[in-house]
């Protein structure tokens, strides 16, 4: 889990970047910070432009039920525009890019 005094680190593939992630930022916000191009939208969970695979790690949400069903939440599915990571994380955006 993340301490008080490290953010967590979400490593993008297969762009193999990884870059911080503060719980008081979205992942698609983080990696605006870092210079990572994650597709986005909307921003607010609606679109699934942003739809990419959690390999690895723990996210919460700021909305209540973003737009996932249930099954595309166990096949681990995120929507990263309001995903807050809740440990460090390794994610698959095959359009990703560096800004």
């Amino acid at each position: 889990m993340s301490s008080a005094d490290r953010p967590c680190v979400v490593r993008v593939e297969p762009l193999g970047r990884s870059f911080e992630a503060p719980d008081s930022l979205s992942l698609v916000e983080a990696a605006g910070f870092a210079n990572v191009h994650l597709p986005r939208s909307c921003r607010n969970g609606t679109c699934r432009t942003c739809l990419c695979r959690l390999v690895s790690g723990t996210v919460s949400y700021r909305i209540e039920w973003p737009g996932l069903s249930r099954e595309e939440k166990a096949e681990g599915l995120i929507l990263p525009c309001v995903a807050i990571a809740q440990s460090d994380l390794v994610i698959e955006v095959p359009d990703a890019s560096e800004i």
